[in-house]
């Protein structure tokens, strides 16, 4: 990696390291920022975005795949369109001697969209999208129940997917937690969907006054 991958452009948060050395800073960031508006966007249009030049956006770009930071590039599917409108969590326990059955059973499974080793009352959980309900249930008594390695299962579907995003970055954090917390007090409503902390003191006298 040269160093004008590392230090081309402006940056001024504190940097990290990725990969194999690259130093992740502000202006990476912001070029992840604007890939995951628009991950076919050409690189003159990247550098007016970012505020750097077209050389420096390219070196940058070219860098963060080198590094690893940029896997790959896919496409983002409407799965109803497509014919799979059901998503279901399929939530696994597994037999503890028998993980490598597992995850061999799992890999030959197409329809398995996700699958993460989780702590809790279960040991993994898998996501699948099927055509229908009754799609689901198959899978789950006839596949996933024959699987000597499979324990148990708990399934959950899900109504509405209220929020996907391809990834998440450290600068979407934006104002510190404080001064969120600062400005919402100064508000006598609380939002819907958020939590109002009162006091112990003012908790008790609140209920003196509705009793």
């Amino acid at each position: 990696m040269s160093e004008s991958s590392r230090n081309a452009g402006s940056g001024g948060a504190s940097s990290g390291r990725i990969g194999i050395g690259l130093e992740l800073d502000a202006t990476h960031l912001k070029i992840l920022e604007v890939l995951r508006e628009n991950g076919r966007i050409s690189v003159s249009a990247l550098a007016e975005r970012v505020g750097i030049s077209r050389a420096s956006a390219y070196t940058r770009f070219e860098a963060l795949r080198a590094d690893g930071a940029i896997k790959r590039f896919t496409a983002e599917i409407d799965h109803v369109r497509t014919g799979l409108g059901i998503t279901a969590l399929i939530f696994v326990t597994v037999r503890q001697q028998m993980w490598k059955q597992f995850r061999a059973e799992l890999a030959r499974m197409p329809e398995v969209e996700y699958c993460a080793i989780t702590t809790g009352q279960h040991d993994a959980m898998i996501l699948v999208r099927m055509a229908d309900v009754a799609e689901v249930h198959a899978m789950v008594t006839d596949r996933l129940a024959g699987i000597p390695a499979v324990k148990a299962t708990e399934t959950v579907f899900i109504l509405d997917e209220v929020l996907k995003r391809p990834y998440v970055l450290p600068s979407d954090r934006g104002k510190p937690r404080s001064a969120r917390r600062g400005a919402q007090e100064t508000q006598g409503d609380v939002p819907l969907g958020k939590m109002r902390f009162v006091g112990a003191a003012e908790g008790r006298a609140a209920l003196r006054r509705d009793e």
